[in-house]
């Protein structure tokens, strides 16, 4: 079954339009018909051509799109297909067609030349707000072949985000088609379903994720957090005989080093305990790495920790620790705002719950707050390094919990 606002998507390629916009909620159904009908169109009017895919990353891009539509009973059946995994090209063939979709991500500034010296005739880019503009820029710039189109996909963003300003907002100047999309879009969605979505998200996140709204995140981070809901007196003996356990650490020099000790079981994330030291207080000295680490061993006592996730810039330290031979390290995700829609989803859920002595967390996140004034989504960087190490740990640890329970 598919709805009215996806058929629109498969009528794009026979419109005087030359590129497509979709965006809206999480789920609702757009980039999967936006696959479906971009290598449609392309072995319908091409043959011998490449095509580009593009997401954040490539693994994104391949888990989001290029591995749903192989798995589709439409596409195996249309065409022949041949995932070349390790050079993430898909060919298609249909008859004496054939035709070449290569795999890129847009992470950073530097995902430009990864794209650099192609020749395409089409290309979709989905997560477009996630990704640089010079990367899409270079994109665009490679589908010089004859009848080329462009094909966008996302969730909203910050308002003043330059996809929006540039494309959205100026789409009669690009010649291009924008459609937006709402969860109940998405005809394949049940109203369990539904529901479980929306109770995932708050603040900013739900506005953007649920209700498909380009917003400005503004107030408080974790508006869910609430002492009633999330800190506790005593962790479940359960958990602490039968858990898993990890500390995560944001680490500074003259900033404050936090460091959060964590017993993970049957899906929930307990901060059992932390350490925080403030050089900048009165009576405090500049702690070297060694009285650094020393903490840590104090702080993880005899429990068998699984990983210490550290900041990817704390290079001297992550050295310290691997000296000692005690602990494996783990560089942290350090994805900002993703890291923080993610810690948001599992305060929302319940799945992230504070003992009361963990008094550095509970103080930075009760304040935790989005800074009004920047033009694109960034926090107040004041007081906010046990919950940097809090997101740490959701970004790195969580997210591969969250991922293997198919959440």
């Amino acid at each position: 079954m598919i709805s009215a606002k996806q058929k629109k998507i498969l009528a794009f390629p026979y419109s005087p339009y030359d590129a497509l916009i979709c965006d809206g909620a999480v789920r609702s159904g757009k980039t999967s018909i936006e696959v479906v009908a971009f290598i449609d169109w392309a072995m319908r009017e091409f043959s011998g051509q490449r095509f580009g895919i593009c997401g954040k990353t490539v693994g994104s891009a391949t888990e989001n799109m290029v591995i749903p539509y192989i798995s589709r009973s439409y596409a195996k059946k249309r065409y022949t297909l041949h995932w070349r995994r390790s050079q993430k090209i898909l060919e298609v063939r249909r008859g004496p067609r054939v035709n070449y979709f290569e795999v890129f991500g847009g992470r950073d500034e530097s995902s430009f030349a990864l794209i650099q010296g192609r020749t395409l005739a089409g290309v979709l880019l989905d997560e477009v707000v996630l990704m640089p503009e010079s990367f899409v820029n270079q994109a665009l710039a490679r589908c010089s072949v004859d009848g080329a189109r462009i094909w966008f996909s996302c969730n909203p963003g910050n308002p003043s985000h330059w996809f929006k300003e540039e494309w959205i907002d100026k789409r009669e100047e690009h010649n291009a088609l924008y459609l937006h999309f709402e969860m109940t879009d998405n005809p394949s969605l049940s109203d369990k379903t539904l529901a479980r979505y929306q109770s995932m998200y708050s603040g900013v996140f739900y506005d953007r994720y649920i209700r498909g709204l380009w917003v400005a995140a503004e107030g408080l981070v974790y508006p869910m957090f609430s002492e009633e809901e999330h800190v506790m007196d005593e962790i479940p003996w359960q958990a602490l005989q039968r858990g898993r356990w990890y500390i995560s650490v944001d680490y500074g020099t003259v900033n404050p080093t936090s460091a959060g000790l964590w017993c993970l079981w049957r899906g929930t994330a307990y901060r059992a305990g932390e350490y925080y030291y403030d050089s900048r207080k009165p009576g405090n000295h500049q702690r070297t790495d060694e009285e650094h680490y020393t903490g840590l061993e104090e702080l993880a006592g005899d429990k068998k920790i699984d990983r210490i996730v550290v900041d990817p810039s704390a290079a001297s330290f992550k050295e310290t620790i691997r000296r000692h031979g005690r602990f494996a390290v783990w560089d942290a995700d350090n994805s900002v705002v993703d890291g923080i829609r993610l810690t948001a989803s599992l305060l929302q859920a319940g799945r992230i719950l504070i003992h009361r002595d963990c008094k550095g967390l509970l103080s930075e996140i009760a304040a935790y707050r989005w800074d009004t004034e920047a033009s694109m989504d960034t926090v107040i960087k004041e007081a906010d390094h046990a919950c940097d190490d809090m997101r740490y740990f959701c970004s790195t640890i969580m997210a591969r919990e969250v991922r293997s329970a198919g959440i």
